[in-house]
């Protein structure tokens, strides 16, 4: 599979561009006029800077408005597609897209474009170059790929051909089934674009939220998979236009793009009457079976408040590491760790970033399997040199630079805390508080670092995401998505903050970066857990008394269930699946918390309960400008 992107999918100028692009692993680059026209260099220093990074310039972009212009204009059409040829051969590129006619002085006809198309044909050729006609989904009189096939058919010649843009079809919700019926040497190039579903104007739409395929609702692999049963074996380029990737890093961009290619890649490849496309095989994404660890790093000055928050929640320090300052702390099948090792990467995010939950370790069906899929999708691998004897747990980085650990049960993976651990006996007075497993990991990241997480955990696990939803902070709006997979058994919350005034901004201000904010665990019966960290001196995030009236009459709670919610300070929230409990910690550092939550088949994570329980949170942060204590 042969890789692209346009320049003006990325921010920057250029030459930076053009470097993160290569960086990336891309084989080829559109040129889009404008980032051609902003450079000093001439066309040939393009081209030679393009070759100079590795890479192909596959496209020349765009010609606008040429087909079926009034005889006034049509001479001036073709001298300016004249020039363009000019710029195309000293850049060292055959192929220009010829996007479909917008112009209000326009006229419609397909014989007259076609005729048009083929002088066009005849020009290209004499200079070896190739023309390729993409419909517009706003074009004045041809927006759907099918009439632009029309058009090239009859142009019939041989430099003309098709460009398919995934966007302009799906957008119009044009049948793909007729992309089957094209001949793969007259489609010249593939561009590809997601999009979130939203009902607004085809241009507005498409120029300000466009997406890497993956990160949108549009069924671009369903799309690309029809291309490929053509035999096309071409080149897939990315054409994003969105606001928010025009400020990000380059990198970052190029990055999420080239996953997206070769994550999609995998998808279409194993279509039954694909052929043609050539894809470096990958194991399938991984299946999560459970959470295995959460990995907290501290110093000794932090470890006995961290410590003594994770008792009154009832769990006890069950193994001490063979080597290192390392606990596990275990209650059901959850197991937090808590380093306090002076050595290795645990002491670096915490001096980078405080105590944190900064790595976790997600048990799958196959943990070597897990690893190669994630380095084909482009992950950055993490290592560290381990003592003799114990075991070498493969990870990536996650969110924030942390780490996610594969473990398995098919190997000394599933072992390793009787390996590298010893077992201990934990001499606190500490009542279990019933929790049996993590329910959920909620991570904070940058509002325009949402879209990489989510690619990032669905193109290697098997997860889904959910729509986004907003949560309401008292000072602004937090955006959140859920990736999950079918049985539950992971549900990452990915929380976007948009300002630093948000609980969830300050928490990212805070600690120095994205990470994990909130653990939550799960219990089946919230009220006895309720009594169990009441022993154990838990002290419970205090919601106002003023919400348990409203709650009893939205829902119509027996006025005893209400009563008993208010006196445990536990949130309630239904959907048609069932009821949720929810119990919230104080805060803890800079905005971290834990929360303990009871499903009675619900679905959700509840979200109307999320401006109360941050309204209560916020309540007992520090206050802006005072020192750390």
């Amino acid at each position: 599979m042969k890789t692209s992107i346009a320049t003006v999918s990325i921010s920057g100028e250029l030459p930076e561009k053009l470097e993160a692009i290569a960086q990336a692993g891309f084989d080829g680059v559109e040129i889009f006029e404008n980032d051609f026209l902003a450079f000093d260099g001439s066309p040939k220093d393009v081209g030679r800077m393009v070759r100079d990074f590795g890479l192909e310039i596959t496209l020349f972009q765009p010609f606008r408005d040429f087909e079926g212009m009034p005889a006034s204009h049509r001479s001036r059409t073709f001298d300016r597609a004249e020039r363009k040829f000019d710029v195309m051969q000293e850049l060292g590129t055959d192929l220009v897209l010829v996007c479909s006619n917008v112009s209000p002085v326009s006229l419609g006809g397909i014989d007259r474009a076609a005729a048009d198309f083929h002088e066009l044909g005849e020009r290209a050729a004499k200079r070896g170059l190739r023309v390729g006609y993409e419909a517009l989904a706003w074009g004045r009189h041809i927006n759907d790929h099918r009439d632009a096939w029309e058009i090239v058919r009859r142009a019939d010649h041989p430099s003309i051909g098709l460009i398919l843009d995934s966007f302009h079809t799906l957008s119009r919700r044009i049948d793909i089934n007729s992309i089957r019926s094209i001949p793969k040497d007259k489609i010249f190039i593939v561009q590809l674009a997601d999009a979130p579903l939203i009902d607004m104007d085809l241009l507005y739409w498409s120029r300000h939220f466009r997406n890497m395929p993956g990160e949108g609702d549009l069924p671009v692999t369903a799309f690309t998979t029809a291309i490929a049963e053509t035999g096309y074996d071409g080149y897939f380029s990315l054409e994003i236009f969105n606001d928010q990737f025009r400020g990000g890093s380059s990198r970052a961009i190029a990055d999420d793009g080239h996953r997206s290619l070769i994550y999609l890649g995998d998808q279409v490849r194993r279509a039954p009457n694909v052929e043609n496309l050539t894809v470096a095989g990958m194991p399938d994404r991984a299946k999560v079976e459970s959470v295995g660890f959460v990995e907290f790093s501290t110093d000794e000055k932090d470890l006995a408040d961290l410590t003594g928050i994770l008792r009154t929640l009832g769990f006890r320090r069950t193994a001490a590491h063979r080597s290192k300052k390392v606990s596990i702390f275990q209650q059901g099948d959850i197991r937090l760790i808590v380093n306090t090792d002076e050595q290795g990467f645990a002491n670096t995010s915490f001096a980078v970033h405080g105590t944190s939950a900064y790595a976790m370790a997600l048990v799958v069906d196959d943990a070597k399997q897990a690893f190669a899929r994630a380095m084909a999708l482009d992950a950055e691998p993490f290592s560290q040199p381990v003592a003799e004897g114990e075991v070498e747990i493969p990870a990536i980085r996650g969110v924030g630079g942390g780490l996610i650990y594969l473990l398995d049960k098919k190997s000394d993976l599933g072992r390793f805390s009787e390996i590298d651990f010893v077992a201990v006996e934990d001499d606190a007075d500490v009542v279990p508080a019933h929790l049996l497993r993590v329910d959920h990991v909620a991570q904070t990241v940058a509002y325009d670092e949402m879209l990489t997480w989510l690619l990032f955990y669905t193109s290697i696990f098997e997860t889904h995401k959910t729509p986004m939803v907003d949560i309401i902070d008292p000072s602004g709006v937090v955006r959140s998505q859920v990736v999950e997979n079918a049985s539950g058994t992971l549900r990452i919350t990915l929380n976007g903050a948009e300002n630093r005034r948000t609980l969830a901004g300050h928490f990212i201000a805070e600690k120095f970066g994205s990470g994990v904010q909130h653990l939550a665990f799960h219990t089946d019966d919230i009220f006895a857990t309720a009594a169990a960290l009441r022993r154990n001196g838990f002290r419970p995030l205090q919601i106002s008394p003023n919400y348990y009236g409203d709650v009893e009459a939205r829902f119509g709670l027996d006025a005893d269930l209400s009563e008993r919610l208010k006196a445990e300070n536990i949130l309630y929230d239904r959907d048609e699946h069932g009821e949720y409990f929810q119990l919230y910690s104080m805060t803890y550092g800079e905005g971290f918390f834990f929360e303990i939550v009871e499903r009675r088949g619900y679905r959700g994570y509840g979200a109307p309960n999320a401006i109360f329980r941050i309204a209560a949170l916020k309540k007992a942060l520090r206050p802006e400008g005072m020192p750390k204590t």
